[in-house]
């Protein structure tokens, strides 16, 4: 296994739970895009010869690169891309689906985690398309 995938600390450290509390101490959406920017620094960055066109996300306005590794039944995902605020929302999909088994990966309730964060209303149309797309693609490859 790759190390730094082991070294991702979304999934692990860093949970869903924890990214809707620390959000919620923020009064302002600029704190909140601070904070969701620093999560993106967290991200291990993913080697140059993983940025390959077969693992490039579809449907993002930003560069977003996906590569999965199965650890027995649970999915680890490595991710990055070209800008900063989307590494951020890497950081924020992968503290729910990172270390997780298909299963979990299926029945955890995305829609209602981003209305908790109240993310969608503060992303532009094509960054909350970008965000679907991230989500369906690591659905895919859990066998939605």
């Amino acid at each position: 296994m790759d190390a730094r995938v082991s070294e991702n600390p979304f999934g692990r450290s860093i949970s869903a739970d924890d990214i809707v509390d620390t959000l919620g101490f923020f009064d302002s959406w600029e704190d909140r895009y601070k904070y969701i920017i620093d999560l993106g620094k967290e991200l291990p960055a993913m080697p140059d010869e993983l940025k390959t066109e077969d693992r490039l996300i579809r449907g993002c306005q930003s560069q977003v690169w996906l590569e999965t590794e199965q650890n027995g039944d649970s999915f680890e995902f490595q991710a990055d891309s070209d800008a900063f605020i989307v590494k951020g929302l890497l950081g924020v999909i992968l503290a729910a689906y990172n270390n997780k088994s298909a299963g979990e990966i299926l029945e955890f309730d995305i829609e209602q985690y981003f209305e908790q964060l109240d993310l969608l209303r503060h992303l532009s149309p094509t960054r909350g398309n970008g965000l679907r797309a991230m989500v369906q693609r690591i659905r895919e490859i859990a066998g939605a």
